[in-house]
């Protein structure tokens, strides 16, 4: 009897790349059979706590307070240099674009454990009042001036400008500069109740369908538009070539490094509790 998985992914343009080949089962399963789920990425934290997957992308924010209970696939991960998310304005001149110092103020985050989220409360502690909002929100409320800050991530990092918004900071290149580390945004996990080997084929199954896409990106398109929320065959595609890299093959000593400082940092802030153990990746 095949092993059932509970599997989600999210709908971002490098997930609906890495899994397209699963997804359409262009690739052997290796003996399971995948329930596949694909969700906005605070959706897929939320029912990750909720105990509602086995397997599940999801952010490194949320998996650090899941480590007791789940395990780092080594494939799948977002992870790299120049990746960040970008603390926007809803002003585009660099004056009314200065960082946020006023907690009468607004900022758009991507949900609560999101590693966005995350990323502003490290370096912006206390400066705004939060608001958690779905990542596709975020522009259009600036657009709007009905927010005056918002943490973007996804396809927004290639068309922010087009939208008239300013650029307060990017996040991901002062982590880079403070820590001298890819930055993790999101992984690959599984819960711990799984036995060995079935984590393990899981694994293999993910990493060939990795493998599949980057032997044929093109082929992966129409999964791709099916889930976007821009749907510019090079905006995907620039999406892609940002997020998808040998890490996202295996995470390896430097994503492990990675994720320790992340962990470290975290709890240092005191955004996440000084007891969490630390994310382990499955070998």
């Amino acid at each position: 009897m095949s092993e059932r998985i509970r599997l989600g992914i999210s709908t971002c343009p490098n997930d609906t790349f890495a899994f397209h080949a699963l997804m359409n089962r262009l690739v052997d399963w290796r003996g399971l059979e995948f329930d596949i789920r694909l969700l906005d990425i605070q959706q897929l934290n939320d029912q990750l706590f909720a105990g509602r997957f086995d397997v599940a992308k999801c952010s490194f924010h949320a998996a650090l307070l899941l480590s007791d209970s789940m395990v780092v696939l080594p494939s799948g991960s977002a992870l790299g240099f120049g990746v960040g998310p970008l603390l926007l304005s809803s002003a585009a001149d660099a004056e009314s674009a200065a960082a946020p110092v006023s907690t009468e103020q607004v900022t758009l985050c991507p949900g609560q454990h999101t590693t966005a989220t995350l990323l502003f409360r490290l370096f912006y502690p206390d400066s705004t009042r939060i608001e958690q909002v779905v990542f596709s929100e975020i522009m259009p409320r600036l657009v709007q001036n009905t927010a005056n800050f918002g943490v973007c991530i996804h396809e927004g990092r290639f068309t922010w400008q087009d939208q008239g918004l300013g650029l307060v900071e990017d996040l991901g290149t002062r982590w880079e500069n403070e820590t001298r580390c890819p930055l993790p945004l999101g992984g690959l996990v599984g819960d711990t109740h799984l036995r060995r080997d079935v984590l393990q084929k899981v694994q293999a199954v993910v990493r060939d369908s990795l493998e599949f896409s980057l032997a044929d990106p093109a082929g992966a398109l129409e999964t791709m538009r099916k889930y976007a929320q821009e749907f510019d065959d090079e905006v995907l595609m620039q999406h892609v070539r940002l997020y998808v890299n040998d890490w996202t093959v295996d995470l390896g000593a430097i994503g492990a490094t990675a994720l320790d400082r992340l962990n470290q940092k975290a709890r240092d802030a005191g955004i996440i509790p000084r007891q969490t153990a630390g994310l382990k990746i499955l070998s």
